[in-house]
């Protein structure tokens, strides 16, 4: 809505047209995010060109809320001989321009800009007065924008975070209605064999698992703190045998209620394949146990393959060889037994997807 809202504040103070600028104190960028009655054209070589030229990029240094014009900030005669004002200003018919900064950081800084036409002359304390009257609504504004902004970027943030995870995960409320997952949900919904959305309900394919979860749902919805804070993991098996295993972590604690604060999501689902997770990172593994190559991709075989027999099979050597550098792997990882190897592997596992 910034257009319409520039357009009629130009209006009002006396301008030919208004924007909502940028600036990052760290460069000579300067970003007219906001613009009404500007070219696009002359937006972008703004932003490209004109922007380092600007004498209001030098408002960094005015203090917030104070209403200042180009006579205020440089020598308004040899302003007028410079490039910004031969270049983007006369051809727009400008010759004045009324700025106060909104908001201010350590980094960056937000200021409502308004064009004085040329034949409306100079900023004058007219202008100053109604701009004075503006200004408190406008810094209200941005400022709200500016925390909209940062929960949406956090929000972003959180989904990229999800995203990266290996296991599906399902944000939901009382009813089982789906509010965000990740992409490997999406990818176990899509498959439909022991999850999927209907309705944009959260659905289990076995009809005793699906009525579990949605007494569990509304448990955590009522706040029963039977469910307690670690939530549950229930079986599920797909119609192909495959078995998976579903975690519900409830998401309203006791502080949130106390709070009174609301919220949609009343927990979050995790849902893996039940298996052995050997995904790991080899050379870390090598790295913490000073490994040799041939000794780690003998450790990987054995977690994949099976015992000394298949490995010597599979990577084409004798059993006797195997049987060595099993015996440096016991010795330098602190094991005895094969099952420790396969164990000490899984627990290098990541839970970050491919």
């Amino acid at each position: 809505m910034w257009t319409v809202v520039l357009e009629e504040i130009s209006e009002f103070v006396g301008g030919r047209a208004a924007a909502l600028v940028f600036k990052d104190s760290g460069s000579a960028f300067v970003e007219a995010r906001y613009q009404f009655g500007i070219d696009p054209n002359r937006v972008r070589l703004y932003s490209e060109t004109y922007s380092k030229f600007d004498p209001f990029a030098a408002l960094a240094f005015v203090g917030g809320g104070q209403i200042v014009s180009l006579p205020d900030l440089v020598c308004f005669e040899e302003y007028c001989k410079g490039r910004f004002y031969q270049e983007w200003a006369v051809p727009q018919g400008w010759i004045d321009v009324a700025s106060a900064v909104l908001d201010k950081s350590a980094t960056s800084y937000v200021f409502l800009s308004v064009f004085r036409g040329i034949a409306d002359g100079m900023v004058d304390d007219e202008m100053r007065r109604r701009m004075s009257l503006v200004i408190p609504h406008v810094r209200r504004a941005a400022l709200i924008g500016k925390v909209i902004s940062l929960k949406r970027e956090e929000a972003q943030t959180f989904a990229d975070t999800f995203d990266g995870l290996g296991a599906g995960m399902f944000l939901v409320d009382g009813r089982g209605q789906i509010i965000h997952a990740n992409s490997a949900g999406s990818a176990i919904l899509s498959e439909g064999s022991v999850l999927r959305s209907m309705n944009g309900q959260l659905v289990a394919g076995e009809a005793q698992i699906n009525k579990t979860l949605r007494d569990k749902f509304a448990m955590v919805d009522q706040g029963d703190a039977a469910l307690g804070t670690k939530g549950l993991a229930l079986p599920l098996r797909a119609p192909d045998g495959e078995r998976y295993v579903v975690h519900v972590l409830p998401l309203a604690s006791e502080a949130r209620l106390r709070a009174g604060v609301a919220h949609t999501a009343i927990a979050a689902v995790f849902v893996r394949k039940a298996i052995l997770e050997t995904r790991s990172a080899p050379e870390v593994i090598g790295l913490t146990y000073k490994l040799t190559p041939t000794e780690l991709r003998v450790l990987l075989a054995v977690v994949e393959v099976g015992g000394v027999p298949e490995v010597a099979a599979a990577l084409g050597v004798a059993q006797t060889t195997i049987k060595t550098h099993v015996s440096r792997l016991f010795e330098k990882t602190g094991t005895s037994r094969q099952a420790d190897l396969v164990k000490l592997v899984a627990g290098f596992s990541t839970p970050l997807a491919d």
